[in-house]
């Protein structure tokens, strides 16, 4: 028998909202899972790939999960894991820097034996080398086999990577497919095989209402699949349709009826009524103990449709806009440097030029428009509010429109290029 928890999409280094205390939220999540590993004292920790928010981890973050690691190993637990899109880098990966202090193992197409389950890796691999992959993995001798991979697979929401393909084509019969990149946890069985989805570690994006949590999976002649929450920050979610002639008053007597102590307070305004100045809902909700507010009228939404702006919550208005624009893969990156990334104001002409260059020198196939829907799919998002908001669907964040990531503004590009 191998019991493993089976967990992804930890985004650790997500400042969420600009609040160092949502960044430390995803760091104590991560820490979470690692107590519930030792606690239980499962065979591995099995990590889907986001492990990190950005491939640029700032310091306090890198020693965070050193820290965990550490742990975990003096517990005799291994970390197994695989790369996902938001810490992908063309050089090296922070996963291999783990991998050479014996902290962790990135699995790959060999395997990687615990108890009598063979664990397989495959990372995020952009859609447009797919075609390339020929799923060729090394044999086992184990009595069960688990595929780790991060992307947005076939037959959940918002899938564009097809499980039947991978299954079919694989050279080994794998039981299970543990999965990260949509923020939402779900199961389904494909071709006699269990796929399933672990989901995020933290709420990414406003759009993530359920518990946040992990799989217990044991392999033990059959795959069972456990679902465990964890406690996490609350998030209120306060939703007021205003009738003809109601406003601001109105939208605070609402806040004012929920349990916002220490929580997230998500409030989206719609309906008829006055307008509704967001600095008066953001207060009540503060005199009410919240750590912070965030306030969307969609009427304000609809309003500006045209140019997708609302007054509200301008980084989900902007992140919006640019999902619909079907920008290239590199597009998407640039945008990730001026906007989402923590690179200095003074430097970040250079890491565009610098980044530009390498894709033009290595992969030309970037600058192709990705073509609406499809660009908006192809970054992970849930997420990733991790890449803005999440997501139900891939790493998505609240700074990005779920289940997309790394998308880019046409405009911020064309300014730094």
């Amino acid at each position: 028998m191998t019991r493993v928890i089976h967990t992804g999409d930890t985004h650790v280094g997500y400042q969420q909202y600009h609040s160092p205390e949502r960044r430390a939220d995803f760091r104590r999540a991560f820490d979470a899972v690692v107590d519930d590993a030792i606690d239980e004292g499962v065979d591995a920790v099995v990590h889907a790939g986001d492990l990190f928010h950005d491939r640029r981890p700032e310091l306090p973050d890198l020693m965070a999960v050193l820290s965990a690691l550490r742990r975990l190993d003096d517990a005799g637990i291994p970390f197994l894991a695989v790369v996902g899109n938001h810490e992908a880098t063309r050089s090296g990966e922070w996963l291999d820097l783990f991998e050479g202090t014996g902290l962790a193992t990135r699995l790959d197409d060999t395997p990687e034996v615990v108890g009598d389950t063979a664990f397989y890796g495959l990372d995020w691999v952009p859609e447009s080398r797919r075609e390339d992959l020929e799923y060729e993995f090394a044999d086992h001798d184990a009595d069960h086999a688990a595929l780790v991979s991060h992307g947005l697979f076939t037959p959940f929401e918002f899938g564009e990577w097809d499980t039947e393909t991978v299954l079919s084509e694989s050279s080994i019969e794998f039981d299970a497919m543990l999965l990260g990149d949509n923020h939402k946890p779900d199961t389904a069985e494909v071709s006699g095989t269990w796929v399933t989805y672990c989901g995020s570690t933290e709420r990414a994006s406003a759009s993530e209402e359920d518990a946040r949590g992990y799989n217990l999976v044991t392999f033990d002649g059959e795959v069972d699949i456990r679902r465990r929450s964890l406690d996490t920050r609350p998030f209120a979610f306060v939703s007021v349709d205003l009738a003809d002639g109601e406003g601001v008053d109105r939208v605070r007597e609402q806040v004012r009826q929920h349990d916002l102590e220490d929580a997230v307070c998500i409030v989206e305004i719609t309906g008829e009524g006055e307008p509704v100045t967001p600095a008066a809902i953001e207060e009540a909700g503060e005199e009410e103990g919240a750590l912070l507010v965030r306030v969307t009228d969609r009427r304000e939404i609809e309003e500006e449709a045209e140019i997708g702006v609302s007054f509200a919550d301008p980084d989900d208005a902007v992140s919006e806009r640019v999902a619909e624009m079907g920008l290239s893969t590199a597009a998407r990156g640039v945008d990730e440097t001026v906007r989402e990334s923590k690179v200095a104001d003074s430097n970040v002409r250079e890491a565009v030029k610098n980044r530009v260059t390498e894709l033009l020198d290595e992969e030309p196939d970037a600058f192709e428009s990705a073509g609406g829907d499809d660009a908006a799919e192809d970054d992970d998002g849930a997420d990733d509010d991790a890449a803005g908001e999440s997501e139900s669907g891939g790493d998505e964040t609240d700074e990005e429109p779920a289940p997309q990531k790394d998308h880019a503004a046409q405009g911020t590009m064309e300014e730094y290029l």
